[in-house]
């Protein structure tokens, strides 16, 4: 291992190289991600609202009800709960 002015050379570049192979792989599977968003809509689903229900399936049912809870008062403040804007 090279000592460069107190950095371990060798282990920076691995770190480094670790970093960028990881980041290749993720540009990878974002591009794969988006390949299954685009083919979702080709069969006449509705890509936006695709994402919203997978960011919907990560949270914890409390979290999501929480947050419903919360959207329904705003509406209700803003006189948008019952069709009206």
């Amino acid at each position: 291992m090279t000592d460069t002015g107190g950095i371990a050379s060798d282990q920076l570049r691995a770190f480094v190289e670790r970093i960028e192979r990881l980041e290749e792989e993720k540009k990878v599977l974002a591009d794969d991600i988006k390949d299954v968003y685009a083919e979702a809509k080709g069969n006449g689903f509705d890509a936006k609202i695709l994402r919203k229900v997978v960011m919907l399936r990560k949270k914890k049912p409390h979290e999501r009800e929480e947050e419903e809870s919360i959207l329904d008062l705003y509406k209700h403040a803003l006189g948008m709960d019952s069709g009206r804007e």
